[in-house]
């Protein structure tokens, strides 16, 4: 017994067509199947054993929608024009879009190596292009940018804190999340900031048929959800995950707190590994809620409400009895939550609207009684939106977007010392006005696709206008080609920064700040790229090369740790490069290989004599090999990931009396390549009727390579030159269990 949606994929792949359906409609529909009957004999097969409908739209694309169900042709327009034209992209769960996006089916996802159950944000680093140098996903590195610069959207409300353990777990629950769409190029005109990439994330927005829950637990904290019906028209999905680490340790939470403390203040303080274990204390929690009404079956409303929270505790008592304890508190949390109104006013026309707000703040807290000196650090985002959205229907191949998004963005920066005493407190608010407007054209045969928007923002701090281009293009040819244009225009106003390496006790160094009229200007990028793909019998080819500018970035942002370090100017970066893909997937067999190869210089008009130089993210080559196995309930994962080094600066010497360390020419030199191998299972058995279990095991860095991610150099109290490296998790294991019923 097979489902009918993974009967539909195999068939996909075998003949290279594509299937369009809901998925209520296949839903809980198992049967048995001949996989030796022909693309014809199969879906006569299909008609007859489910009593559905598949109707031929065009050579490749089959709609399947139940015998009752009479769509007009502009229900067609709206499915069609976003459907997925590679299935199965990497592996199952992974599709792209014919306008370029890629799309993320956390609840359909297969398996991959190194991890034990989905995460959202890492699954997004499988894809070419995207890595995360410091291996944390509150760091993802999209084309040579910084994190602050991709806008991730949670129901589309914008997060400022995406990650458990100061960076190294998603966040987001992958078992409520519906889809997760990622656009590094060619985004569409309704979505402003993040001039790097969007990555925006969802949970469903239909109600479901039945109530379906789930639990389960994992080597570092357990968790829950559950959706349930209230009547026919309302739904209720609540989701919650709480860590166990202050109570249980594990391999799992040795590796991860020495990955994040070993080269920071706190781990650099440490007398002895046990005693830091005993003064330590470390915990995580999220919680989300989503309320469903359908209101009636032309409009609809939703709510949510999402929490994110970390917490360290760290008292260090010395074994030297004449010295007194020391006490550090750091927390991180972020509050969100959105009201989201859809009325669909005829059949050609709809409209979205949403308010939303989204709080974040990290507070530290450092005293060492033994000098009276007490440390307060705080740096909390306040971003309070509104939007109204329209789709219009010309045709069936034609529609237009547009809207209106307004955004009032606070962030308040505190820096208290008692000892001697200063306080810097600082508050600043940015209001941004937005418009829009979008064309999408495909023609009946989906051989050719092209979307052109503009986007204008009105900036009231700076009084300036500043508008964005869009465009998406794609053309099928030759049956098996596909040849893909992106281009885009963006902005932003809100970035991170570095006041120094070991605010907020070197853990999550890095503030939001606004831009103002002096060393933090407003980003502005301008990217390009040209692909072609080839898609047949199972094989997946695709090339894209690009280029991409970003100018307005600061020193403060970039984490100098050389000559640079206290320089306060602004430049630019320019990066170059391609992303090559090669996959190839059989009945139960997927494999991949990806190569990334990227040049991105900064240019810095007081810096280094006028001369580009390396970029602090300047990773040259990326490659990547996966293999992912199926058979009946069983997943297997396995893959390897090599990288060249980052870049970084020699020191000459020191200059004596200064204190001052003399720099070579800044990012000539380059740490040891990276080079990590995963591993990965998982298997689903049914305990009782209509309760499943699944059972995880996954190993992180399974040759245990000690991978230097990053090179700096310090003075010591006696002005020598120290070397500090920062090294990548070790090997690291991990166990899941999960009941879903």
């Amino acid at each position: 017994m097979k489902s009918l949606t993974e009967i539909l994929e195999q068939l996909e792949i075998k003949y290279d067509v594509r299937f369009s359906y809901a998925d209520k409609t296949v839903k809980n529909i198992s049967l048995s199947f001949n996989e030796s009957l022909s693309l014809v004999g199969a879906l006569k097969y299909l008609k007859e054993k489910t009593g559905l409908q598949f109707n031929k739209l065009t050579d490749r694309f089959i709609s399947v929608e139940t015998q009752k169900s009479k769509y007009k042709p502009n229900d067609y327009s709206l499915q069609e024009l976003e459907e997925v034209y590679i299935q199965n992209y990497l592996t199952k769960g992974l599709g792209k879009t014919i306008d370029g996006t890629v799309k993320i089916s956390p609840q359909e996802f297969g398996i991959l190596p190194g991890l034990s159950e989905p995460d959202v944000l890492q699954t997004i680093q499988t894809l070419p292009g995207i890595t995360s140098i410091y291996e944390r996903i509150s760091n993802i590195n999209v084309r040579g940018g910084t994190n602050d610069q991709n806008l991730i959207l949670y129901e589309g409300i914008r997060m400022f804190q995406t990650g458990h353990f100061f960076g190294l777990i998603s966040a987001f629950n992958p078992y409520v999340t519906e889809k997760v769409d990622v656009a590094v190029n060619g985004t569409k005109a309704k979505y402003g900031s993040g001039v790097s990439s969007l990555i925006s994330i969802e949970n469903s927005n239909e109600i479901s048929q039945n109530s379906k829950s789930g639990v389960g637990f994992n080597l570092l904290s357990i968790d829950g959800f559950s959706k349930f019906q209230f009547s026919k028209k309302t739904e209720l999905q609540i989701s919650a995950r709480r860590s166990f680490t202050d109570a249980l340790l594990t391999p799992t939470y040795d590796a991860y707190f020495e990955r994040i403390f070993n080269n920071s203040e706190l781990g650099n303080n440490q007398s002895a590994e046990t005693q830091l274990q005993q003064n330590e204390q470390f915990f995580f929690y999220d919680a989300s809620a989503k309320f469903l009404y359908d209101i009636n079956k032309n409009s609809k409303i939703s709510a949510n409400a999402l929490v994110i929270y970390n917490r360290l505790d760290y008292d260090l008592n010395p074994l030297n009895t004449n010295q007194t304890a020391s006490e550090s508190r750091l927390s991180q949390k972020s509050y969100a939550g959105n009201i989201s109104y859809y009325q669909k006013w005829s059949e050609s026309l709809n409209m979205n609207t949403q308010l939303y707000v989204s709080n974040y703040r990290l507070f530290g807290s450092n005293l060492v009684p033994s000098s009276s000196l007490q440390l307060l650090q705080e740096n909390e985002v306040l971003d309070i939106g509104a939007r109204v959205d329209f789709l219009k229907n010309i045709d069936q191949n034609l529609k237009i977007n547009f809207g209106y998004q307004f955004n009032e963005v606070g962030v308040t920066n505190l820096e208290d010392i008692n000892n001697p005493r200063f306080r810097r407190f600082e508050k600043e608010v940015i209001k941004t006005h937005g418009i829009y407007s979008e064309g999408e054209f495909t023609t009946k045969s989906k051989k050719t696709y092209l979307r052109i928007g503009l986007r204008g923002n009105y900036i009231d701090k700076f009084n300036e206008f500043i508008f964005e281009p869009r465009l998406a293009f794609s053309q099928k040819f030759l049956r098996h080609f596909g040849l893909e244009i992106l281009g885009e225009a963006k902005n932003q106003s809100i970035t991170q920064i570095i006041d120094l390496q070991q605010d907020f006790f070197g853990i999550e160094k890095r503030r939001w700040q606004l831009a103002n009229s002096n060393d933090i200007p407003i980003l502005k990028s301008n990217q390009f790229s040209v692909g072609l793909n080839y898609k047949n019998k199972g094989w997946l080819i695709s090339a894209e090369g690009y280029t991409k500018k970003v100018s307005g970035i600061s020193t403060r942002s970039q984490g100098f740790q050389n000559q640079f370090q206290r320089a306060i100017t602004v430049g630019d970066y320019n990066v170059s490069g391609v992303d090559l893909l090669i996959n190839k997937q059989l009945k139960n067999f997927s494999t991949w290989l990806s190569y990334s190869y990227s040049k991105n210089d900064y240019d810095f008009e007081f810096l280094n004599n006028n001369n580009p130089f390396p970029n602090n993210l300047d990773i040259r080559h990326i490659v990547s090999f996966s293999s992912t196995y199926i058979i009946n309930n069983l997943k297997l994962s396995a893959g390897i990931n090599w990288r060249s080094g980052r870049p970084y600066t020699l020191p000459l010497g020191n200059l004596q009396g200064l204190k001052e360390i003399t720099f070579n020419n800044p990012n000539t030199e380059r740490v040891s390549s990276y080079i990590r191998t995963d591993v990965s299972a998982r298997y689903e058995f049914q305990v009782a009727d209509n309760v499943h279990a699944e059972v995880g095991a996954s190993i992180w860095n399974l040759l245990n390579n000690e991978n230097n991610i990053d090179r700096f150099f310090t003075l010591d109290s006696n002005s020598n030159i120290i070397q500090n490296d920062e090294f990548a998790l070790k090997l690291t294991p991990n166990f899941s269990f999960r009941l879903k019923f």
